[in-house]
């Protein structure tokens, strides 16, 4: 379903800030949405991490770890979660945890709003075959939902501040600044796909959606998936990279989609760059393309007086 407080924090960045256009929307929303403050995106982004974020060090790190009840735990979990794959299990892993205090950390991260459960859609294999003689790796899978930040901020802090908390604190930047150029567009990669999904169930607002969100398996992935109680099925793959879609794209989404036994209604791609002119000559009811200022729609509906107060 829509994420709406998502779609809140995002629309509340845009009246706040006025960017010049959607992709420094999206851009600068995924470093600094949820946080609430005045962002001056005519500046670039590392000196706005500077400013914002560097200079304000002790004032932000003493709000999160208040948010978070200064227990270690719930530090290493978030920062397992920024980082890994978002699924449970594996970021228990990672963070050195196990099933009993790394639930009560998700438990309590999740009460006090930080993070949000995004459930799998996967079936086991001896749910799909009862009586079936699984293969040894069939048999021992488990199925592992995902989490996603409520804030973007917090996930940039746990990302890409709390790793190097120890040179910050002695004002030694150089690390970290070479970290985020190198991996900016990775990070925001996860933002534009939730944002991608608003999009993608805001333009179906006339439809009822039964089911939305990734799709991950044992054996594949897909960004998003969505259902309608009309039984139309919506495939989409989002790409926020310096270059633009081909058409070897839709092959591999098309691929997934025979795997996963599926007849997409409608393949959407999201992309930050745009699309070869192979594939924009494809597209048609069968097969949409989204670019960054696609995503426009999702606030030039909205006034300024009705938008939310943020976290901090």
């Amino acid at each position: 379903m829509t994420n709406s407080k998502l779609l809140e924090q995002f629309r509340s960045f845009y009246f706040r800030n006025y960017p010049d256009d959607m992709e420094t929307q999206i851009s600068y929303f995924s470093v600094f949405g949820g946080l609430g403050w005045d962002i001056d995106t005519s500046k670039p982004i590392d000196e706005l991490i500077q400013e914002i974020i560097l200079e304000n060090f002790d004032i932000l790190n003493a709000k999160i770890e208040e948010l978070i009840d200064t227990e270690p735990t719930h530090k290493r979990l978030l920062q397992a979660l920024a980082v890994g794959d978002r699924r449970i299990f594996s970021a228990f892993k990672r963070a050195g945890l196990n099933n009993g205090n790394g639930g009560g950390a998700l438990n309590y991260l999740q009460d006090i709003g930080l993070i949000q459960m995004e459930y799998s859609r996967e079936r086991h294999p001896r749910e799909v075959n009862p009586n079936a003689k699984l293969k040894r790796r069939e048999a021992r899978h488990r199925i592992s939902h995902k989490v996603l930040f409520a804030h973007p901020f917090v996930r940039f802090w746990f990302y890409f501040i709390v790793p190097q908390i120890t040179n910050i604190r002695k004002k030694n930047y150089e690390l970290l600044h070479v970290n985020i150029e190198a991996h900016l567009n990775s990070y925001t990669s996860l933002v534009f796909e939730e944002l991608s999904e608003v999009l993608l169930n805001y333009n179906l607002r006339d439809a009822q959606i039964i089911s939305s969100g990734s799709y991950w398996d044992a054996n594949l992935e897909i960004d998003i998936l969505t259902l309608t109680n009309d039984n139309k099925i919506y495939v989409s793959e989002c790409k926020w990279k310096n270059h633009i879609i081909n058409k070897k794209e839709l092959h591999k989404l098309s691929e997934k989609c025979v795997k996963l036994n599926i007849i997409p209604t409608q393949i959407i791609f999201f992309s930050k760059r745009g699309f070869s002119k192979e594939l924009m000559q494809l597209k048609s009811s069968a097969l949409a393309l989204y670019s960054a200022e696609d995503f426009e729609a999702l606030v030039k509906s909205t006034s300024k007086d009705s938008l939310i107060e943020n976290f901090i």
